[in-house]
């Protein structure tokens, strides 16, 4: 049996030293090549790009602040604060480090009151907020509610107590509806606003001053950059860059004459206006009832907003700016103008008042201002004793055209330019007018000019257009527009004051036509005829100037709703007529144009005349004058006596039915 043989291999030595040297190489190049990659990274973060990431790492414990500026602050013409900022805190949440936000408003609720009011604000401009950005949950936190969220702070990582400066008015109600306020920032501004300007900024220009001159008092922001450790605290400010207040404003307005007027009106619902003839600035704007301003300014409540809504009396409507009204008697002394410019009238020139006045070719009568009419009367009876014949049958030869023509360049049917926002164009009668509005209706017709002569039909005019028209015939024609702010000032400065040049020369042709309406004016205070519409109530007495008025007294209602009747109480009367009065002194050289208007009055002379009065007294004192003696509003007149004549109400007595479609008006009759 053959034997196989294993023969053993030999070793192959030299083969393995090869192989081993190989790989050693291999190993050798690959930690070489990780050694050049880690050199390589670390040039790469040390060395090419040092700046970026130790910039990065800086970002991370450095956190940039918006540092929102100061309001600027509004004085009254003396130098009375009438908005301030004052110190405040509020709750602020940064969205981003709270992990349940519901969980975490419910917890927090049991430590810091919140209530539906709060929490829908801050919800609505959670929506619109990178989360990021802190975000306010609660303004104006009291003490106890500072104290309480210091104990519990830990637990609730995110939340913060912030100060802030809060928009205040010292003044409350009275400068509430010149003024405005401000409000929080809601989802709406933030799409139209610009957010490196209104960074960190919690509030915004509502309405009034605070909204027309937002730009000027809002300022520019500034930013701060703290260190920050791992929970978010500030450790230490590395810079700050301080934000740029906003402008203070200065207002022509004389608190104690706007606190006067207010006061006049003894609760009643109206509004009056004073400006000066000579520059334009507006003296006194009331507007009654009003309401206050500093409930808007962290969000008013459900409950504070429904009632200032639903109050029958409106105290959120500016009157003076938004109130509509016809203004009755008080355009007699601008239709006169009319006349003599257009050489219609001479200041002599007279007609026959006998207590109806009849459209030539018509049957229908218009009742006069005096029941059997006052008899002949020239330009200054007519404005004295407001005699509605004198004035018919001067609006009927001028005609609709030139009315609306001359009646348009003192400004009516059109906003003042006045730098308070949301004021209303109000009506001025004209064919133009009535085209626009009643496209189907008929034809101009000589009844709707005569009842415009007046102050009546589709007249709509607010307390501060009377106020604008007066202001210009009392300063000689000049045009200015009526301006409110008088001057701005950067903190630390003087005020600079606001240009407001003439719109133009003046609007009066001959000096003699102005002094006559001027003289029927005087007459309507301090006349002697038993007929004057002002005389009777001594509006001039006591006065050191003299005094140029007007009267009007306005139908609110038609007579085919209730016979009208003189004899009628003073309460029947006031809930049927708006009541005007306007008047201006020195009569010679006027510096004070005053108009005033109540909602329910039961004539002009005897219910709005006082307010202006009173107004006139206290713009007296602050000029240096003597003090007047008091001068009371007149007791209620019995029912049982009738009415001492007036202006009366026109709607009433020129009450129209149809025009005769056969005689419409021509623009020169």
């Amino acid at each position: 049996m053959a034997k196989l043989i294993h023969r053993r291999a030999f070793k192959d030595t030299r083969g393995e030293a090869e192989m081993f040297r190989r790989r050693a190489f291999a190993g050798f190049a690959l930690i070489l090549l990780g050694l050049g990659a880690l050199v390589g990274r670390y040039v790469f973060l040390q060395v090419l790009h040092h700046d970026e990431f130790a910039l990065r790492s800086i970002n991370n414990s450095v956190k940039p602040r918006a540092l929102p500026p100061a309001r600027g602050l509004i004085y009254d013409r003396n130098g009375v604060l009438l908005a301030d900022n004052v110190p405040a805190f509020r709750l602020e949440v940064v969205p981003e480090q709270i992990k349940n936000m519901n969980a975490m408003l419910v917890e927090l609720g049991k430590v810091i009151p919140l209530d539906q009011d709060d929490l829908d604000a801050f919800h609505k401009e959670l929506k619109q907020t990178r989360r990021f950005d802190s975000v306010p949950l609660k303004m104006r936190l009291t003490e106890d509610d500072i104290a309480r969220f210091a104990v519990n702070r830990w637990r609730f990582p995110g939340v913060d107590v912030v100060p802030y400066l809060i928009r205040q008015y010292p003044f409350g109600p009275l400068f509430a509806h010149v003024i405005g306020y401000v409000s929080r920032i809601d989802a709406d501004d933030l799409d139209r606003l610009d957010p490196d300007l209104y960074k960190g900024t919690t509030h915004i220009g509502r309405i009034g001053l605070e909204r027309s001159y937002e730009d000027i008092l809002h300022g520019k922001p500034g930013y701060e950059l703290d260190e920050v450790s791992a929970d978010g605290r500030i450790q230490r400010v590395l810079k700050i860059i301080p934000p740029v207040p906003g402008k203070n404003l200065y207002l022509s307005i004389d608190v104690r004459v706007q606190k006067a007027a207010q006061d006049a009106f003894e609760g009643r619902p109206g509004a009056a206006v004073a400006i000066d003839p000579r520059n334009g600035q507006v003296l006194a704007m009331v507007s009654v009832p009003t309401f206050d301003p500093n409930l808007f300014v962290n969000g008013i409540s459900s409950a504070d907003y429904k009632a200032l809504n639903t109050d029958p009396n409106k105290p959120l409507l500016s009157r003076a700016l938004r109130g509509a009204y016809p203004p009755g008697s008080t355009v007699k002394p601008f239709m006169a103008l009319a006349g003599l410019e257009y050489g219609v009238r001479t200041p002599q020139d007279s007609v026959v008042s006998t207590g109806v006045f009849y459209i030539p070719g018509q049957s229908r009568g218009y009742r006069d201002d005096q029941r059997y009419g006052v008899g002949v009367v020239n330009l200054y009876r007519a404005i004295e004793d407001s005699v509605n014949t004198y004035f018919y049958k001067l609006a009927l030869d001028l005609g609709i055209d030139r009315v609306s023509a001359f009646m348009g360049s003192y400004g009516f049917g059109k906003p003042s330019g006045v730098d308070v926002p949301g004021e209303l164009s109000g009506v001025l009668p004209s064919r133009e007018w009535k085209a626009r509005h009643s496209p189907k209706a008929p034809a101009w017709y000589p009844g709707e000019t005569v009842i415009t002569g007046i102050g009546q039909g589709y007249w709509e005019v607010t307390p501060l257009q009377l106020a604008h028209a007066l202001a210009t015939f009392a300063g000689r024609g000049v045009p200015y527009a009526p301006r409110v702010v008088m001057s701005t000032a950067d903190v630390g400065a003087a005020p600079a004051p606001l240009a407001n040049p003439p719109a133009g020369p003046s609007l009066i042709k001959n000096m003699k036509d102005w002094q006559a309406v001027n003289d029927g004016m005087q007459l309507v205070i301090y006349g002697n005829d038993p007929f004057s519409t002002g005389a009777g109530v001594k509006l001039g007495d006591g006065f050191p100037y003299r005094i140029a008025g007007k009267s009007g007294t306005a139908e609110r209602y038609s007579r085919t709703s209730d016979a009208y009747n003189e004899n009628k109480s003073t309460a029947y009367l006031a809930a049927r007529h708006r009541a005007w009065f306007e008047m201006f002194t020195p009569a010679e050289d006027p510096r004070i144009a005053v108009a005033t208007m109540l909602e329910a009055g039961a004539w002009g002379a005897k219910d709005a005349g006082p307010i202006a009065r009173k107004i006139l007294d206290v713009w007296l004192t602050e000029q240096g004058g003597p003090v007047p003696a008091d001068h009371p509003l007149p007791e209620p007149i019995p029912a049982s006596s009738t009415a001492p004549p007036e202006d009366t109400p026109q709607t009433d007595q020129t009450d129209m039915p149809a025009p005769d479609s056969s005689s419409p008006e021509d623009s020169t009759p």
